[in-house]
């Protein structure tokens, strides 16, 4: 079984398009910050994340409105 490694997310992008998307106008202090536990949440999650999964597990049905 191979792992496959993501590329890291463009937390500056995401924050920004975040900001369009719910009409919030951050300085750049709080946008600085929020852009910090962006990246240590990432680095948490990311040995969870190259877990590997056994290939017979179920998947979860998806939710459709």
């Amino acid at each position: 079984m191979t792992t496959q490694t993501l590329p890291a997310p463009d937390w500056a992008a995401y924050l920004h398009q975040m900001e369009a998307m719910l009409a919030l106008e951050l300085d750049d202090a709080r946008r600085q910050e929020l852009l910090t536990q962006f990246t240590r949440i990432a680095a948490m999650a990311e040995p969870l994340m190259a877990l590997p999964l056994d290939q017979r597990l179920e998947i979860a049905g998806v939710y459709r409105a």
